[in-house]
């Protein structure tokens, strides 16, 4: 059931995946009046507005921003400190800035430089919800429903302003949590930009192979469940894996630590210890979706009554 109208205006730095779905959830939810759509793509913005995902696409940025209540940077994170840059002339007293960004201690930084003793109207945020596909036709409304969304706020923030940031991911379905800045990239390091490191670099060796073809032919269902990240954006991966260079880094090494360590096991033929690899990761996994499932279904609406 739609609600009323929170936000009067909402602008949208990104219009594709992660942007457009933002706008159809809260469109969907009855909370917004109007959307304006931003960025770089003159063909991914009128397409955005063909699809009604925005109502209108801004000529200016000083048009744009002009009465806006809630303002989503959800371009790739190495184009934050410019996009936020380019508003501070423009940036009315009672707008809130957030963004979608996978990493946040850098995504920090970025906001200080750009907007210096603004810098309480920005709550650094990210939603833990996306898919392989890319631009405005592949935005759903739904594509936040009962995922995460983290929220890093600043000490500058207000609890208000960070309400305010929560109350409209609660709109879009989403769960919201916080962390430290610094806490959320160390975790995101492990459970997110590792393993998209990881798909990429397995594609892209197998791609190189002298019969790649031959091996594509044969991939079965393992391998598209365990790559389909590589069908992400480079670009947004690209800034990523260099924005939180040095966690990535951290975990990367423990990986290969473990690697190595099972190369040995399956050199000397061990069986045993890599049984007990395997069996503590079925273990932890089946633990883990387990969790998934009892959190969706405690959160599934009563249909016996």
């Amino acid at each position: 059931m739609a609600g009323a109208v929170v936000f009067d205006k909402v602008v949208i730095f990104g219009v594709g995946l992660i942007g457009g779905s933002f706008a159809l959830a809260l469109r969907t939810a009855g909370v917004v009046g109007h959307i304006v759509g931003m960025g770089r793509s003159k063909e991914a913005l009128g397409r955005a507005l063909e699809l009604g995902i925005v109502d209108s696409v801004g000529d200016s940025i000083a048009a744009a921003l002009n009465g806006a209540s809630l303002v989503l940077i959800a371009a790739p994170v190495a184009q934050t400190e410019a996009i936020l840059a380019s508003m501070l002339p423009h940036l009315e007293a009672g707008t809130i800035v957030t963004d979608a960004g996978s990493t946040k201690a850098d995504v920090a930084a970025a906001a200080r430089r750009a907007l210096g003793a603004r810098i309480s109207q920005f709550v650094p945020g990210h939603p833990i919800a996306g898919g392989e596909s890319n631009g405005p036709d592949a935005a759903v409304a739904n594509l936040y429903q009962g995922k995460k969304t983290v929220l890093t706020p600043l000490p500058e923030n207000s609890a208000i302003d960070i309400a305010r940031v929560a109350g409209a991911w609660t709109a879009c379905g989403a769960v919201v949590r916080q962390l430290e800045p610094g806490e959320h990239d160390k975790v995101f390091a492990a459970v997110s930009h590792l393993p998209h490191l990881l798909a990429y670099a397995l594609v892209d060796d197998i791609a190189n192979k002298r019969h790649a073809g031959l091996l594509f032919q044969y991939a079965a269902s393992g391998f598209r469940d365990f790559t389909r990240i590589a069908a992400s954006s480079p670009e947004m991966w690209r800034d990523i894996s260099l924005a939180n260079r040095d966690a990535l880094l951290g975990e990367l090494d423990a990986y290969l630590a473990q690697l190595i360590g099972m190369r040995a096991m399956l050199a000397a033929g061990d069986g045993a210890a890599l049984e007990t690899v395997y069996a503590n990761a079925q273990r932890a996994r089946r633990q883990w979706t387990g969790a998934i499932e009892a959190a969706e279904a405690s959160q599934a609406p009563d249909v016996t009554q």
